[in-house]
């Protein structure tokens, strides 16, 4: 169905945004990224989120340390590096003006002193 596409590719267009945001309250393992952002309703599989952490580690915009586990092998947290918090600081303006220009449209453009 046109709708269902439509939100995919909508929830698709801030995920790398909501992945950003999320690791830059501080160092979080992976499973702890996909609970966040499927209690955040943006359901997300390993298979989706693994091949985009490493496209951001590869962009140089996270890094990860390797912190041994008491119930299983070492696992991997992710950190943003000083260039990923530069670009999230590029996409909150940019989610700031996405806000306001569906909110303009929601509610319709309201003229300026000029235009009155």
């Amino acid at each position: 169905m046109i709708v269902e596409n439509t939100q995919t590719q909508m929830r698709k267009g801030i995920l790398e945004y909501c992945v950003l945001l999320i690791i830059s309250r501080g160092e979080i393992y992976a499973s702890d990224i996909i609970a966040e952002l499927k209690q955040a309703k943006l359901l997300v599989v390993e298979g989706t989120l693994y091949p985009l952490l490493t496209r951001l580690k590869n962009n140089g915009l996270l890094s990860y340390n390797w912190v041994e586990s008491t119930s299983g092998p070492p696992r991997k947290y992710y950190v943003l590096t000083p260039e990923g918090t530069q670009i999230l600081s590029q996409l909150d303006t940019t989610w700031h003006e996405l806000v306001y220009a569906i909110t303009t449209a929601q509610q319709g453009a309201k003229p300026t002193t000029e235009e009155k």
